[in-house]
C-alpha cells in the first residue's frame, strides 16, 4: 500500500487536504450557520439543510458572496431531520446533485424551555427527542448505507457538555443528549473499516439556545463565528481512528 493511499484510508478519504463535500443539518442559525460558512470559506462544498426556507435563502446568498463559493457549488435543501421521509428525500436529492458527502455534521437541535421534568408539555418532551435524538437516527438511516457503498465517511453528531453531565431544568435536551453519545457508541462498533462516527461536544457559545437557558448572561460566552474555525479544523483532520470517541471542540 503506498503513502498516499495509506493516509486516504487512515483519513476516511483524504483527511483535511483537498476539497470535502460537508453535509451540515440545522444551518438556519447557530452553529450549523457558522459551521457552514466557515467550511464554504474555506473552499469546500457544503450542503445545508433546515426547515425555514427563508433563512435557507439567506444563507445561500451569504455563502454565494464569498470569494471561493458560487451558487453551484453548494446545495441548500429544505428537510425536516424529524421526519424520516423527509430525510429519505433529502438523501435521494443530494446523491442526484452532489453525490455522497464526505463529511455529514448531525448539527439540528432544540432544547426544552427551563421547566422541572414533570412541568415540561409533552409536545415539548417530543420535539426535543424527535430533533436531537430521532433525526440524527433518520440521517445515519439514510446515509450510513451510501458511505458504506463508497467505503468511506466521516460523521459528527453533535452532543453537548449536558450529554455527559447533567442539569436541572432542562432534563429532556439532557437526556436527549446522554442518549447521542450511547448511539454513537453503538453505531461505531457496527461500522466498516474506513468510516468514523464521533460525538461531539461543542462546548459553551452564545446562541439563541444557550440564551433560553442562561439569559443575558449567555453574551459573556463565545459567538458562534468564533467557535466555527476551531470545530472546522477539528471535524475536518477527523479520521477512521477516532472512530466511536466522544470530544470536545
Amino acid at each position: 500500500m503506498t503513502t498516499a493511499t495509506l493516509n486516504a484510508v487512515m483519513n476516511g478519504g483524504g483527511g483535511a487536504t483537498g476539497q470535502k463535500t460537508v453535509l451540515i443539518t440545522g444551518v438556519s442559525r447557530g452553529l450549523g450557520k457558522a459551521l457552514a460558512l466557515e467550511m464554504a470559506k474555506r473552499g469546500h462544498s457544503v450542503i445545508g439543510c433546515s426547515r425555514s426556507q427563508d433563512k435557507l435563502t439567506s444563507l445561500q446568498s451569504e455563502i454565494a458572496s464569498e470569494p471561493s463559493s458560487s451558487s453551484e457549488k453548494h446545495l441548500f435543501l429544505n428537510a425536516d431531520v424529524c421526519s424520516n421521509s423527509s430525510v429519505q428525500e433529502l438523501a435521494r436529492v443530494v446523491m442526484e446533485k452532489k453525490g455522497v458527502p464526505d463529511i455529514i455534521v448531525n448539527n439540528a437541535g432544540t432544547i426544552n424551555k427551563n421547566n422541572r421534568l414533570w412541568e415540561v408539555p409533552e409536545e415539548e418532551f417530543n420535539a426535543v427527542i424527535d430533533t436531537n435524538l430521532k433525526g440524527i437516527a433518520n440521517i445515519l438511516r439514510h446515509f450510513i448505507p451510501l458511505m458504506i457503498e463508497k467505503k468511506q465517511g466521516i460523521l459528527v453528531n453533535m452532543s453537548s457538555g449536558w450529554g455527559r453531565s447533567a442539569a436541572a431544568q432542562v432534563a429532556p435536551y439532557c437526556a436527549s443528549k446522554w442518549a447521542v453519545e450511547g448511539l454513537t457508541k453503538s453505531v461505531a462498533k457496527e461500522l466498516p473499516t474506513g468510516m468514523a462516527v464521533v460525538a461531539l461536544n461543542p462546548g459553551v457559545i452564545n446562541t439563541d439556545m444557550l440564551a433560553s437557558c442562561f439569559g443575558s448572561s449567555s453574551s459573556l460566552y463565545q459567538a458562534p463565528d468564533s467557535w466555527a474555525p476551531k470545530a472546522a479544523d477539528m471535524i475536518l483532520n477527523l479520521t477512521m481512528a477516532d472512530n466511536g470517541s466522544s470530544l470536545s471542540v
